[in-house]
């Protein structure tokens, strides 16, 4: 949205063992820190947002399971959930990607750097996901998605930094995803194994390439925002209608604030048309919800998470790595 102020302090951990050790510090020190993943979907209030944030920008890796292993018994031992933080950058086996479909992610891995290893290696199940920024860690949390398919299709287990600060791994049959919610609550996300269906690069391709041109063409995909600010309400709530559909209706598609706007492609879309400040942007959003409610008589959610630093209104999940 290229609004939003400053961090006080900011630390950037290399490692999931880093993370935990800044999460641990700031627990002695009574800091609650903020979680900062690709900050696709999060504004940051205007001013210096007070106390710590810890930003997983530089815990990027993924690899193979076990493709750090000295045999292929060593390999093949490492079942989801037990797999090895400390496993080497970029090391993928590509002698049978088949064989084993699955990838080990860490929580500042990109979205689009995930599709593309995952389309390279041949894995289907995350194709829907083109277009969509952020990271993987807050892409589980909050199960990123949309019409072609959610983050949560293909996570087979998540190792969280739980509230006291430990380690710990979460198998898919005991996590209830929801509609944009991982279910993690407050515990962060540090990495995850994701399961694949073996497909044709070829078909991969097309799919992703199809998908991303229907995005394009209905999304303000190369304006400044952060994606979706509300969440699609419950269809016996709307009749049906999305958000966006709501919001057009009732015309509050024609609202601005300051160089906040509702997007004219896509009503579900603020942008910032050039010198917007997050304040014009908070604004706007409480001014389109109020104008729906009023209208329709439904009353959207927020998608997108706000950091409101001072003010004390975080947003629900802010915490979580976004």
């Amino acid at each position: 949205m290229r609004v939003g102020g400053q961090a006080e302090l900011l630390l950037e951990p290399t490692s999931p063992e880093e993370f935990q050790q800044a999460y641990k510090t700031c627990l002695e020190r009574g800091i609650a820190p903020y979680i900062l993943g690709g900050g696709a979907n999060l504004l940051v209030a205007d001013g210096v947002l007070p106390g710590v944030v810890i930003g997983t920008e530089r815990l990027r890796r993924l690899f193979r399971p076990g493709a750090g292993g000295e045999s292929e018994e060593e390999s093949l031992a490492q079942m989801p959930g037990e797999f090895d933080m400390a496993l080497p950058s970029g090391s993928m086996v590509q002698d049978d990607p088949a064989r084993d479909p699955r990838l080990v992610v860490w929580a500042g891995c990109t979205l689009p750097a995930l599709l593309r290893a995952a389309r390279d290696l041949g894995y289907s199940g995350l194709e829907g996901l083109v277009g969509v920024p952020g990271s993987l860690g807050g892409g589980v949390a909050m199960n990123a998605g949309g019409r072609w398919g959610d983050m949560w299709d293909v996570v087979e287990s998540v190792r969280v930094l739980d509230a006291d600060g430990e380690f710990k791994d979460v198998a898919r049959a005991d996590c209830t995803p929801t509609y944009r919610n991982g279910g993690l609550g407050e515990e962060w996300v540090v990495g995850a194994v994701l399961k694949f269906e073996p497909k044709p690069r070829l078909l991969i391709q097309e799919a992703m390439s199809d998908y991303l041109r229907t995005k394009n063409k209905v999304q303000p995909v190369t304006e400044w925002s952060a994606g979706c600010i509300y969440k699609n309400p419950p269809a016996e709530d709307a009749d049906g209608r999305s958000a966006g559909e709501l919001v057009e209706q009732s015309g509050a598609k024609e609202l601005s604030c300051g160089d906040a706007a509702v997007s004219e492609r896509h009503g579900n879309f603020i942008v910032n048309r050039g010198k917007a400040r997050a304040a014009d942007v908070f604004e706007l959003m409480q001014t389109v919800r109020t104008h729906v409610l009023d209208a329709t008589g439904v009353e959207l959610e927020y998608e997108v998470k706000r950091w409101m630093g001072d003010t004390g209104e975080m947003g629900a999940g802010a915490s979580r790595p976004t």
